[in-house]
């Protein structure tokens, strides 16, 4: 270590494990080896941008927020800065009870904050029932978490949870409110009960304030990149120069009492990778394989967060189709077709031809789907999902053009779902992984699965691993 630069192995060629590997650089400077390892045959992980009829779209995730610094820091920190484009402020929509409305927007992640904003989607009984929660018992955490949906349900009734609260869990984790924890997936909201305010509308209420007025200027939540969101991770490849391997697995990780030892590849041909840091930037199930021998305790926790697959259906209409006056519709669980019998594949409809402006023609849509347990849904072919997509699309808005081109994206087990008691999971991880020298973890497993979620936990995994290496380069 003394007569040689570090060697760092990161582990995952997604979005945190680009951001780690240029972190990495940054504090190590140019002599430091990094190497990435992915087990598929491309860079981005979950960051996927492919050609659709001629033009760069986002089969994966296709924004990040942008009221949230380390993205937009890390986008400004690579040149990106250019690339950066807002949506067009297009409303989004909900499909529940059989109808399509405005999706309200004084709201916390479908919590109400008033009776009034969420009327219009709610029975009469419904929004008494909002109306009346103030007057419920206050609500009693203890330091406990709790469903969210079981939460939602015993304070405002079924409606709410399922017209309001379920869509939008269902849109960010591909989950079901039921299984979801409330400390993890709204912590402002758990923080306010915390601290004594006993009504869910209430605390909504102080999260959201002011119902936005009309004519108010207000900074864009979101935003994406002009060429794709995969191009931050090229970008970060570039800048960071990582020699990259892919296509192989990581089979096992070894402490060698002075370093550490990956087994990569195949079991019959083996190959050996050393190095003086990790950055494990994997989904749970392959960090809790990773780390079944050197770290138990963390292992075994990885091993409880449950992970969920979908897909992306991506579609090209002609020039000239109309599509709603609207940014997309989220569907709720359980909707069915105005015959009541068919039910809806998608659990949501993102219109990127309305939700951008820097995508003109052709239009271009994407359709989300499966929540968490619907792995038979995604066993189907291409062509069938494509076509109960489409099918979909012509039940909520009547349009039924010819797609020019289609692509179709599967995201197999790498959606973490942060269910009940999942902040206390990642606590024993990151306690667990504080005792292990040169070893970092990173990804949408720890403190969100969004984009500068991620950054921020491969930025924390590069400063620790840098600060080990260079404590040991003092000694």
């Amino acid at each position: 270590m003394h007569d040689r630069a570090p060697h760092i192995a990161i582990v995952g060629g997604g979005v945190s494990g680009l951001a780690a590997a240029h972190r990495l650089r940054v504090l190590l400077g140019q002599e430091a080896r990094i190497t990435v390892v992915e087990q598929s045959d491309r860079l981005g992980g979950k960051l996927r941008t492919t050609e659709l009829a001629g033009v760069p779209f986002d089969v994966g995730a296709e924004a990040f927020l942008h009221r949230k610094p380390e993205a937009k820091e890390l986008i400004d920190e690579v040149g990106l800065t250019g690339d950066v484009v807002h949506p067009t402020g297009a409303k989004a929509s909900v499909h529940a009870a059989g109808h399509t409305h405005q999706l309200p927007s004084h709201t916390f992640m479908g919590v109400p904050a008033n009776v009034e904003a969420v009327k219009h989607l709610l029975s009469s009984e419904g929004a008494l029932r909002v109306e009346m929660e103030p007057t419920l018992p206050p609500v009693r955490l203890d330091g406990a978490d709790v469903s969210v949906g079981a939460l939602v349900k015993d304070r405002f009734g079924q409606e709410v949870a399922d017209r309001l609260v379920g869509p939008l869990l269902g849109g960010v984790y591909a989950g079901r409110a039921d299984e979801l924890g409330l400390r993890a997936t709204m912590p402002q909201l758990a923080t306010l009960l915390d601290k004594g305010v006993g009504s869910l509308l209430a605390a909504a209420a102080t999260i959201m304030p002011v119902p936005p007025q009309a004519r108010a200027t207000r900074p864009p939540v979101f935003a994406t990149l002009r060429t794709g969101v995969q191009s931050l991770v090229d970008r970060l490849a570039e800048v960071a120069r990582p020699e990259v391997r892919l296509g192989l697995p990581v089979r096992v990780l070894s402490w060698l009492g002075d370093g550490w030892r990956l087994e990569i590849g195949s079991a019959a041909t083996p190959e050996y990778l050393e190095c003086d840091g990790v950055v494990l930037a994997v989904p749970a199930p392959s960090a809790r394989k990773l780390l079944h021998e050197i770290a138990p305790q963390v292992s075994a926790a990885y091993g409880k967060v449950e992970v969920a697959s979908m897909a992306v259906v991506a579609l090209a209409l002609p020039p000239g189709t109309e599509l709603p006056d609207r940014s997309g519709i989220l569907i709720a669980e359980g909707e069915r077709y105005s015959d009541r019998i068919t039910p809806f594949t998608a659990k949501a409809f993102t219109f990127s031809s309305r939700k951008w402006s820097h995508h003109g023609e052709p239009v271009l849509l994407r359709g989300s789907v499966g929540r968490h347990g619907e792995t038979a849904l995604l066993q189907r072919s291409d062509a069938d999902l494509v076509k109960a997509v489409r099918n979909d699309l012509y039940e909520l808005t009547g349009v039924k053009a010819e797609p020019i081109d289609y692509a179709v994206q599967r995201w197999g087990g790498g959606l973490p779902q942060y269910g009940v008691g999942h902040v206390d999971l990642v606590d024993t991880i990151e306690r667990g992984i504080a005792d292990v020298p040169g070893l970092a973890v990173a990804g949408a497993t720890l403190h969100g699965v969004g984009v500068p979620a991620c950054i921020a936990t491969a930025d924390e995994a590069a400063a620790r691993v840098a600060a080990h290496l260079l404590g040991r380069v003092r000694r």
